[in-house]
């Protein structure tokens, strides 16, 4: 995999990373789910107008068009690996962005994955 498509997958999994907290940041600012179907329409209603999901979508959207490209030129079983890249890009992101509780014990299992991306990575 050369530097360009190398830079197109993690921008795309950056997107996705984003998306998700985006669509963490979304709840946050709805609150749960509705408990009845009178107050769904409501809840969906918010929804649709609510900024953070609309971004958050749209991370997803632009997301899966650079996915689609690194696909068509990467095998997949070198690529897919690279998915696993968001886990520490979302812990970082969540917990600067959303103050979130990042332990010793994921930052550990971040860690790992991490290696193991780099151990994946020299094979293809």
């Amino acid at each position: 995999m050369n530097l360009s498509l190398f830079s197109i997958a993690i921008l795309s999994v950056t997107l996705n990373a984003v998306a998700q907290i985006a669509l963490r940041k979304t709840m946050l600012t709805l609150g749960a789910l509705p408990a009845s179907l009178f107050t769904l329409f409501s809840f969906l209603s918010n929804l649709a107008g609510n900024i953070w999901f609309l971004g958050g979508m749209l991370c997803y959207a632009v997301s899966i068009g650079a996915w689609m490209v690194v696909l068509s030129k990467a095998e997949v079983s070198a690529a897919y690996p690279l998915l696993s890249i968001g886990y520490l890009i979302t812990a970082v992101i969540g917990y600067f962005f959303l103050g979130e509780h990042v332990n010793t014990t994921r930052v550990i299992g971040i860690g790992i994955i991490c290696v193991g991306i780099v151990v994946i990575s020299r094979s293809a």
